[in-house]
């Protein structure tokens, strides 16, 4: 189950009272989460304004090295109202490109001050980013991606007709 529910101060792609929710716990220097990424527009695409699409940090600074800036970031960014931007730019196709200059460039890409995406600076949301590992740890997250369909975890495949069928079904059946 997910722990806290979706609220004001998760980073929400579409309508709040959208009928259909999905959730991602992900990491931008995760290989699985780079290929999520566009299987999870292309749901977007097909869902439309029936999809509610949000993002929680879970990074895995043990395993990716960068994930932890990549995350703080992305919150920066969030700051100018610009997570959506940054997120796509880190998220684009290719292998990540995370150093502190990489981050400075994805922040240019996203109209972002660069110098604010990287630490020291990045301090200031810190907290943001372990609240929402504390938030996946909470709901049973183990590693990344992991998704939330409705409120409950996803455990398929990460498939465009897999996800529909998760995120339809789900509904149909309440």
């Amino acid at each position: 189950m997910l722990d806290p529910p979706l609220g004001p101060y998760d980073h929400v792609q579409g309508h709040t009272d959208a009928p259909l929710t999905l959730l991602k716990y992900g990491d931008f220097e995760c290989p699985y989460c780079r290929d999520a990424a566009p299987v999870i527009e292309e749901v977007r695409a097909e869902l439309g304004d029936r999809l509610r699409f949000a993002f929680r940090h879970f990074p895995l600074a043990e395993l990716h090295p960068h994930a932890l800036a990549a995350a703080t970031a992305s919150e920066m960014a969030a700051l100018e109202g610009r997570f959506w931007p940054m997120h796509a730019s880190l998220y684009a196709p290719g292998p990540p490109r995370l150093t502190q200059a990489d981050l400075r460039e994805h922040a240019v890409r996203a109209g972002v001050d660069p110098d604010s995406v990287v630490w020291p600076r990045t301090r200031a949301v810190e907290d943001r980013v372990e609240a929402d590992f504390n938030s996946g740890v909470r709901s049973g997250v183990r590693g990344t991606p992991t998704l939330f369909v409705n409120g409950e975890v996803y455990r398929g495949p990460v498939t465009v007709d897999l996800l529909l069928d998760a995120l339809t079904s789900t509904t149909a059946a309440q």
